[in-house]
């Protein structure tokens, strides 16, 4: 009895676009935060006058880091769906910590590299007639600012679930290089989050595995669903 086609190839394929539309935007954003100037590190009022100076340019650069998370979301479901028949229960809390913390990314008000609300306040410190009216969105600006240097249990979370759903891949379907990658991808980035205000540039180590993971991970998923129609065989 030959067995039936795996449904679920479309997914595998919109998971493949997606890692690799992740990648062409983090390595977008990374190209325009080394060649732009970079908003000030302190001072509120400071940085709303940058914003109000480089509005669209600043508008951008946010989305450029935000808008991965919506693709990273299909990338974790076409992960977690390729991997379920390796351990359920593993997949399903893996895919469930990959998928909602990329969701949150939506609703935490930083970006890591400034924030979109920084315009809003930027427009009402712009429209405020004296000092006295623009103190509470220079308060705002500097609470931003603070939050984008502090450890953030998102991140964390994001990058606990890059490790337990490699740590799954190790399980087959996917090559071993593949997943020890991302293995290391997601223990480097647990520790690169927890450390973020003290590790400067030293992060970046993190950012460079895993735009190599993804890629990496868009050829797999492409590879893995013209074959979906066949039973998926462990890959050494």
């Amino acid at each position: 009895m030959q067995d039936s086609p795996d449904p679920w190839r479309p997914l595998y394929r919109a998971g493949a676009v997606a890692a690799a539309c992740a990648v062409v935007l983090y390595v977008t954003a990374l190209v325009i935060f080394a060649t732009t100037t970079a908003p000030p590190d302190s001072g509120g009022a400071a940085i709303l006058e940058y914003v109000g100076a480089h509005r669209t340019g600043y508008i951008v650069r946010q989305l450029l880091w935000l808008m991965p998370s919506l693709f990273l979301m299909v990338v974790f479901l076409a992960l977690t769906v390729a991997l379920r028949l390796h351990g359920r229960s593993f997949a399903a809390v893996a895919g469930l910590i990959a998928v909602v913390s990329w969701a949150v990314s939506f609703a935490w008000p930083t970006t890591g590299d400034g924030s979109l609300a920084m315009v809003v306040l930027s427009d009402r410190y712009a429209a405020a007639g004296t000092p006295a009216d623009r103190a509470p969105y220079v308060a705002g600006a500097e609470l931003l600012s603070a939050l984008n240097d502090v450890p953030a249990v998102i991140g964390v979370l994001q990058t606990l679930g890059i490790f337990l759903v490699a740590i799954l891949m190790l399980r087959g379907v996917f090559a071993k290089p593949l997943a020890w990658t991302g293995v290391a991808t997601g223990a480097i980035g647990v520790i690169s989050e927890i450390l973020r205000p003290v590790l400067g540039w030293a992060y970046a180590l993190y950012g460079v595995l895993l735009f190599v993971w993804l890629a990496w991970t868009a050829l797999a998923l492409w590879r893995l669903s013209p074959s979906a129609g066949r039973p998926l065989r462990r890959r050494s």
